[in-house]
């Protein structure tokens, strides 16, 4: 009798999906929060950029691409500033290490989320309240449906 590799069942899409569970769910969360972020910056722009009479954002564009760049990264602070008030000592710690991962300063932030997001029950009503209330204040802009921010990143 020969021996058989085991079965899997389990149902990645992708070759290059990551076979644990739990990064698999990291990565799930890590994308959705991209996709909010760039549906609320783009938001944004084109809301700011309409009450000025100016034309809508476009990819193509050099200056709208660092325009769009430069608000999610403000986007982002003012979101963990936001989010994090009231954390304990150990989510204060484990929000530290994810501040202080690896890559540029967007992925830092962005890894803040997620591990916001792991830590907070929360997480999406704070997100969605600093989204409103960015949205109704100063310009940021976002992405077409396939991140604008992950292209931004090198990662689509």
């Amino acid at each position: 009798m020969t021996a058989h590799p085991p079965l899997n069942t389990s149902p990645r899409r992708d070759a290059r999906e990551p076979r644990d569970l739990g990064t698999r769910i990291e990565a799930e969360l890590r994308e959705r929060i991209e996709e909010a972020v760039d549906f609320a910056c783009l938001d944004a722009l084109v809301a700011w950029r309409r009450a000025h009479g100016l034309p809508a954002p476009v990819a193509e564009s050099a200056r709208d691409r660092e325009e769009f760049a430069r608000s999610v990264r403000a986007f982002l602070e003012r979101l963990r500033d936001a989010i994090a008030v009231g954390l304990t000592s150990e989510q204060r710690a484990k929000l530290d290490a994810a501040a202080h991962a690896g890559g540029d300063p967007t992925e830092r932030l962005l890894t803040v989320q997620v591990a916001l997001a792991k830590e907070l029950p929360d997480y999406w009503l704070r997100f969605e309240a600093s989204r409103a209330s960015y949205v109704g204040g100063e310009p940021v802009s976002g992405g077409e449906r396939r991140s604008l921010l992950r292209r931004l990143l090198g990662r689509g």
